[in-house]
C-alpha cells in the first residue's frame, strides 16, 4: 500500500488539532490496483520532473559497520548458508534499477565479503563509525565523495527477506509519480500503553485503543510501522539532513518479508523465516536436473587409509547416502567426481558407484593450472545431457571448483572448504565434508524446488484471477 504525504503543501495544523495526514486512509484516497504487489496504490499526478529523474544516477547504499555489540560481525555471519549482507546485495543487484550497489563499512572482512557478492565498497571514516554515529551522517559522507548520484536507496543489511520487486515498486513511486522520498513499512496489530516511569501510585493509560471497546484483529486495520528495510531519498533531501521529507510516501511490505535481525536475534528462528520467505536469486531451482559432487573434500572428509596390501579405504556419512537417494527420487541425477590429485582405486570407485547408485567420474583435473580442463569435463557432461548451467547444482571445496561454483544454478561448499571456494559458492554448509554436508545441500535444493513450484502455482492462480 502506498499513501502520499506532501509536507510542502500541508497546513501546520488541522481544525481538530491533529497533525495533517494523521487520518489518511484507504477510504479517503482514490486507489488503483498494482498487479505486482497486491496492495492498493494511491492515485498521484505525474510530476514534470519524472522523466528527468529517470535519467539521474541512482545508488543503493548498504551500511555495515564492523562494531556490532550484540552479535560480533553480524553483517557477515552466515544465515541459511549466505552471509547476512549477501541477501540484500543479491536483491539490490537483481532489482536492476541501480547504477551501482555499494556497501559502506569500516571493516576489511566485511568489505571482502561485499565485493565477493558483487558490491562496491565505500571505506567509511572513523568519524562516522562510532557507536553514536547516525545512518544519515554515514550516507552524507558517501554523497560528498560520490556527488554523481541524485537518488540514494539506503538498504538495511539486516533485512534478509527483501525482494527485488519491493525495490522496483518503491523506486517507481519516485521515477513515475514524482515522490522525493519513499520508505518501507509493515502493518502491526499491537496495542500500545503509556510507559510508567514512577511506579508509586502511578497509572498507565492506553495509547491506541479504548479498553471498553477492544477491537478484534479482523476488524482493526492495525498501525503502520517502519520496518527499516529501505529508505529512498533524493540527494537534495539528504543535503538538508533528511531521509524522509518533501513529497513522501510509504511502501507497505508484508509481515513475512519484514524480518529484522537487529530484533530477531534468535538466529535459528530467523533462518527458518528466511528459508521460507527470502529471495534466492533469479535462477529457478525447480529446473535442477544434475548434482555434481566432489568425492574427496565433499562426500568424504579427504582422509585415506592405506593398508599393507596396497588397498585404500575411505568413509562417508550415512546421511549423505540418504541425500543422494532423496535427490534421485526427485529426478535429480547425481555424479560423483574424483580428481587426478586425489584419485581413488578403480575397485573402490566401482564399490562406491554400486553402493550409492550413481556414476563416479574418475580422474577429473583438479590442479589449479588445470581449472579449464575441469570446466571442460563438466561442460562435456552437461552437453551429453543437453543441460545448461542453470540446470546444475554443484558442491565443491577448492580453488579448481571456483568457476563451476559461480556458474552453477545452485552451488555449495562444506563448512571446511577453502576460502576461495566459499566466496564463490551461493551456499555455505554448516556441516563439514564427510559429516553431512551433502545432505544439507540436498535439503537446500529440495526446499528451493518446493518453494519455486509453490510460487509457480500461485502465479498461475493469480493469472487466472486477473
Amino acid at each position: 500500500m502506498h499513501v502520499a504525504i506532501d509536507l510542502s503543501d500541508m497546513p501546520k495544523t488541522c481544525k481538530n488539532g491533529k497533525r495533517p495526514g494523521s487520518e489518511l486512509s484507504q477510504d479517503t484516497i482514490p486507489q488503483k490496483r498494482n498487479r505486482n504487489n497486491k496492495h492498493p496504490v494511491s492515485e498521484v499526478s505525474h510530476s514534470s520532473s519524472c522523466e528527468e529523474s529517470k535519467k539521474k544516477p541512482i545508488a543503493a547504499l548498504i551500511l555495515a559497520r564492523g562494531g556490532s555489540k550484540g552479535i560480533p560481525l553480524k553483517n557477515i555471519k552466515m544465515l541459511a548458508g549466505v552471509p547476512l549482507i549477501g541477501w540484500v546485495i543479491r536483491a539490490a543487484k537483481d532489482a536492476e534499477v541501480f547504477d551501482s550497489v555499494w556497501v559502506s563499512t569500516d571493516h576489511d572482512e566485511i568489505g571482502k565479503v561485499a565485493k565477493a557478492w558483487g558490491a562496491q565498497v565505500h571505506k567509511r571514516s572513523a568519524e562516522v563509525s562510532q557507536d553514536c554515529s547516525s545512518s544519515l551522517e554515514t550516507i552524507q559522507e558517501f554523497t560528498r565523495e560520490h556527488p554523481e548520484f541524485a537518488v540514494i536507496c539506503n538498504i538495511q543489511a539486516t533485512s534478509p527477506c527483501l525482494h527485488p520487486e519491493h525495490i522496483q515498486e518503491a523506486l517507481e513511486l519516485m521515477t513515475k509519480q514524482g515522490f522525493e522520498s519513499v520508505f518501507a513499512v509493515v502493518r502491526r496489530h499491537h496495542f500500545r500503553w503509556e510507559e510508567v516511569k514512577n511506579r508509586v501510585n502511578a497509572c498507565t493509560k492506553p495509547l491506541n485503543l479504548d479498553p471498553a471497546r477492544r477491537p478484534c484483529r479482523q476488524k482493526w486495520k492495525g498501525e503502520l510501522c517502519e520496518n527499516g528495510s529501505f529508505y529512498f531519498a533524493t540527494r537534495d533531501l539528504i543535503d538538508k539532513n533528511l531521509l524522509q521529507g518533501g513529497k513522501m510516501v510509504y511502501y507497505e511490505m508484508k509481515p513475512e518479508n519484514s524480518v529484522d535481525i537487529d530484533v530477531d536475534i534468535d538466529w535459528p528462528v530467523a533462518e527458518q523465516r528466511v528459508l521460507r520467505y527470502g529471495y534466492f536469486g533469479k535462477d529457478k531451482p525447480e529446473v535442477v536436473k544434475l548434482l555434481l559432487c566432489n568425492v574427496m573434500g565433499c562426500l568424504s572428509d579427504g582422509t585415506i587409509s592405506l593398508f599393507a596390501n596396497g588397498d585404500d579405504e575411505m568413509s562417508y556419512h550415512y546421511r549423505d547416502q540418504a541425500a543422494i537417494n532423496m535427490l534421485k527420487k526427485e529426478g535429480v541425477e547425481v555424479i560423483l567426481m574424483s580428481s587426478r590429485d586425489y584419485p581413488i582405486q578403480a575397485a573402490l570407485a566401482d564399490k562406491l558407484a554400486e553402493r550409492l547408485g550413481c556414476l563416479v567420474k574418475q580422474e577429473v583435473d583438479n590442479e589449479m593450472q588445470e581449472v579449464d580442463n575441469k570446466m571442460q569435463e563438466v561442460e562435456k557432461l552437461m552437453k551429453e545431457r543437453e543441460l545448461e548451467w542453470k540446470d546444475v547444482a554443484y558442491i565443491g571445496n577448492d580453488g579448481a571448483d571456483v568457476e563451476c561454483l559461480k556458474l552453477a544454478g545452485l552451488s555449495a561448499v562444506p563448512e571446511d572448504a577453502l576460502e576461495t571456494a566459499r566466496i564463490a559458492a551461493k551456499y555455505t554448509c554448516r556441516n563439514a565434508a564427510g559429516h553431512g554436508a551433502v545432505m544439507e545441500f540436498a535439503e537446500h535444493i529440495l526446499l528451493l524446488k518446493k518453494k519455486a513450484k509453490s510460487q509457480m502455482e500461485q502465479d498461475r492462480i493469480n493469472r487466472n484471477n486477473v
